[in-house]
């Protein structure tokens, strides 16, 4: 097996380069973000590595995620936690918001947590904790909805800070070392930041000329903090969140790539289902292009892809079973049957 496509080993250095490469082979695009959070993570367990000393201690820097559904969002954090090697749980912010009894449900997601590292409570306290929609959390005065989110996001205050919390009345979980990481689409924030961000009038000496520029536009096209605040994150939530990753929207050519290219594409899994019937599986490259065309109107990114499949499938995969004389499905297009080519 070639190297380059396999996890590191931990005597191996994983270093923000090896992390950023891993998650190539799994999630297309998003380069930006990727090294956001692979140097975020490297920085994160290196520090927890590293002996206590009397020298300055670094606060922990938990991760806000910010792009529209189906972009990777959850993908990227399942596959940092393949190859950090540590348990790995995810919680709906929509869904604590709902709950009479957040602090409950909090525990409850540390518990899982705990199950996941098998009962190794150190293991539990050096694990990752993702929460999506944390943007309908957001404050909205007025609204029932704003005041419940609001309490939620002072619940996750202190946890995602540091305190041991009581789990189930026997057994204590740390979380000053769990890394938190936040996600939402945010669906309006670019607005509020086209109207806040002004750094262009700053002067910059030592005559960079373009340089200077796009230092600017990098600041400029940064979220920042008070764009948070009047989306309606209290200021102490968005301050447990210092390190943002934006990502974007995927373009019909990564739509292509994001189906066929990574190791546990969805082109490789449905060939896999097939080659268990005794099938070989080829998809012309027209049919990719008219899945990748048709994606975006379900409104939920590359998670459209495997709707679109399923529903091209379903008859292939009902009818194969009782056709053992079939050998290999083509297709060539959406709007053509599949070919059901025979044995001999």
């Amino acid at each position: 097996m070639d190297s380059s496509n396999t996890q590191p080993t931990p005597k191996q250095k994983l270093t923000p380069s090896a992390i950023a490469r891993y998650l190539d082979q799994y999630v297309i695009g998003q380069d930006a973000a990727k090294k956001i959070l692979s140097v975020a993570v490297y920085s994160h367990y290196r520090k927890l590595g590293k002996p206590r000393s009397n020298a300055v201690e670094a606060a922990k820097s938990n991760i806000l995620l910010i792009g529209p559904t189906g972009t990777g969002k959850t993908l990227l954090c399942e596959t940092l936690s393949r190859i950090l090697q540590v348990p790995f749980v995810t919680a709906n912010a929509t869904s604590l918001a709902q709950s009479k009894y957040v602090n409950e449900e909090i525990e409850a997601l540390l518990l899982r947590l705990l199950e996941k590292a098998g009962g190794d409570r150190v293991s539990a306290q050096h694990g990752i904790v993702f929460i999506d929609e944390v943007d309908k959390l957001k404050s909205t005065e007025g609204e029932q909805s704003g005041a419940s989110g609001e309490r939620v996001q002072h619940a996750l205050l202190k946890i995602m800070e540091g305190t041991p919390v009581r789990l189930g009345g026997t057994q204590t979980l740390d979380t000053t070392n769990i890394l938190f990481i936040c996600a939402g689409a945010f669906v309006g924030l670019e607005n509020i930041a086209l109207s806040t961000h002004s750094f262009g009038f700053i002067s910059l000496d030592g005559g960079g000329g373009n340089d200077n520029q796009i230092i600017l536009d990098r600041l400029n096209s940064r979220v920042k903090p008070t764009d948070l605040f009047t989306y309606g994150l209290i200021p102490e939530f968005a301050g447990r969140l210092p390190i943002v990753a934006s990502l974007q929207n995927l373009p019909k050519e990564l739509l292509v790539k994001i189906m066929v290219e990574p190791r546990n594409s969805i082109y490789n899994q449905f060939r896999e289902r097939l080659k268990d019937e005794g099938v070989e599986l080829e998809i012309e490259h027209a049919a990719f292009q008219q899945i990748a065309e048709l994606a975006p109107e379900y409104k939920v990114g590359a998670r459209s892809l495997r709707g679109i499949f399923e529903e091209i499938f379903t008859p292939v995969l009902f009818q194969i079973p009782d056709c053992p004389e079939v050998r290999k499905v083509i297709i060539k297009s959406l709007f053509e049957e599949p070919s059901l080519i025979t044995a001999g």
